[in-house]
């Protein structure tokens, strides 16, 4: 049995708090790791390190703290394989999909080779008689993550990319499932010329996430996960006097126009509602049709690809569309909520509770299942159920379809299928979700502008990755400054006498 590692000062340290957590093969269900759980003297310590280490990378300047962004992403092609495979035996993922989660985070760390424009500062000549002003963005500090089981790669490159390219150390608590690529990407980031202590990572569990938010010295938190952990994050952090982002849960609608390509539209609830077995936040698992009609046309065209999907283990190669979910506890909660559908009149248009894989019976997989006619009082309709479960409701007008995304509590993203220009505008200016797709069905944004949801999707005021990221781990300071006059003059050679 494998024992995992803390990454504390440019090295891996044995976990010391006697606390382990199971790291499965979820295509197997077979415990194939122990990831050590820290206590608050181990995240002390790594926080110790980081502050010991982080004033004389400040001092690096910005050209040359790009630099090792730049070494970073070859390292990151280098071994793309290898942390796939890693990925992907841990978390269930396809290969083609892990390495999406990894280059996904690489294109942030190609962002933050810009590092020295965006940490330029603004300067005013003679903003008063002999007055300059000017300001400049600093280092908060340690700052800190806590991410997802379902990004191990990206979101956590999301985060400690940016913040250390602005002059931070930084603090990762990753997931506990899928630990092993965050210690890998620790590696390479050092290997890339970053200093030891700059990048930490401490496994752990709530007494980690809690001695995170408690440390004095720790001067920003960001978090991504379910909305009831965001906002005590952020809640407790803000009390803490941290700087925090966090961002939780999701229930994407895809509305569907009478007027929209259905074979164009199937294809992308296909890929958006099942890739990854439904385990994404920016996952579509609710397709919104105007019109029974509408609703009749997507169905005879969904139904057959979703029963024709393939689903298996990542050592089948790229001929599987998607994996196991993370966890029997997972895999339980997407069948309780799947039995609640049928049970409050959902239609299961597509029946997935009998798969089973021959030869992996004991694996965390889950059937794709299809409702039709579900309702906003449902369940399955207010619940985020993360996996492999889509819902069709049906709805008579545009202005319905449009009140159903905004009505539901979560904003994270939305997207939009029509041939109508005036309605896609309408749609995009209107919808209280921070991500929008028109005829795209993840509506992801590419690195160079932010990724963030509305309402209970997340708590804070700034996005994450592009510009807002440089805004989020600097802080401003602006100096005024008055030089005595007359010293230009030079010099005076002849004995001075009282005038």
């Amino acid at each position: 049995m494998q024992e995992l590692t803390h990454y504390i000062n440019g090295a891996h340290v044995k976990g010391t708090s006697g606390r382990f957590a199971d790291v499965y093969n979820p295509a197997t269900g077979e415990v194939q790791a122990k990831c050590p759980l820290a206590s608050v003297a181990e995240m002390d310590q790594a926080v110790a390190a980081a502050e010991a280490a982080q004033p004389a990378w400040a001092a690096v300047n910005p050209q040359r703290r790009a630099r090792v962004m730049m070494k970073f992403v070859d390292l990151l092609h280098r071994d793309m394989d290898k942390l796939a495979e890693a990925l992907s035996r841990e978390h269930g993922k396809t290969l083609p999909d892990a390495k999406g989660d990894v280059i996904r985070g690489l294109e942030v760390v190609e962002y933050c080779i810009g590092a020295p424009q965006m940490l330029k500062g603004d300067f005013t000549d003679s903003a008063g008689p002999g007055i300059d002003m000017y300001s400049m963005r600093q280092a908060l500090g340690v700052t800190a993550g806590i991410t997802p089981f379902n990004f191990p790669a990206m979101i956590p490159m999301w985060m400690f990319a940016p913040a250390i390219v602005c002059g931070n150390a930084f603090i990762l608590k990753p997931s506990e499932r899928d630990p092993s690529v965050p210690l890998m990407l620790a590696e390479l980031m050092e290997e890339a010329g970053a200093p030891k202590g700059i990048l930490q990572v401490v496994n752990g569990d709530k007494e980690a996430v809690d001695a995170i938010l408690q440390n004095e010295v720790i001067q920003s938190v960001g978090f991504v996960g379910s909305t009831p952990i965001a906002a005590y994050i952020y809640a407790e952090g803000c009390a803490n006097g941290k700087r925090v982002q966090c961002f939780g849960g999701a229930k994407n609608h895809m509305i569907i126009m009478p007027d929209a390509d259905m074979t164009q539209a199937a294809d992308a609830l296909v890929g958006a509602g099942y890739g990854a077995a439904g385990e994404r936040c920016m996952a579509i698992s609710v397709a919104v049709a105007v019109g029974d009609g509408t609703a009749d046309r997507l169905l005879e065209k969904l139904v057959p690809k979703v029963e024709t999907l393939k689903v298996g283990p990542y050592t089948s190669g790229d001929d599987v569309d998607y994996g196991p979910v993370v966890t029997a506890a997972a895999k339980a909660n997407i069948e309780r909520l799947v039995q609640t559908g049928i049970d409050q009149g959902a239609t299961l248009a597509v029946d997935g509770r009998d798969f089973k894989l021959q030869g992996y019976e004991d694996g965390f997989f889950v059937g794709p299942h299809l409702f039709d006619n579900v309702t906003p009082d449902m369940d399955i309709y207010k619940h985020e159920i993360f996996g492999p479960v889509l819902s069709t409701v049906r709805v008579d007008t545009y202005e319905d379809g449009l009140k159903l995304a905004m009505d539901h509590e979560y904003g994270n993203g939305t997207a939009i299928f029509t041939r109508d220009g005036d309605t896609a505008r309408d749609f995009a200016n209107r919808v209280n979700v921070g991500m929008v797709g028109v005829n795209v069905p993840i509506p992801v944004p590419l690195a160079y502008h932010t990724f963030g949801g509305w309402k209970k999707s997340v708590f804070g005021d700034l996005n994450q990755h592009g510009p807002d990221a440089f805004k989020f781990y600097t802080r401003t300071k602006t100096v005024t400054s008055r030089w005595p006059s007359g010293l230009k003059e030079g010099g005076e050679f002849s004995i001075p006498v009282m005038e």
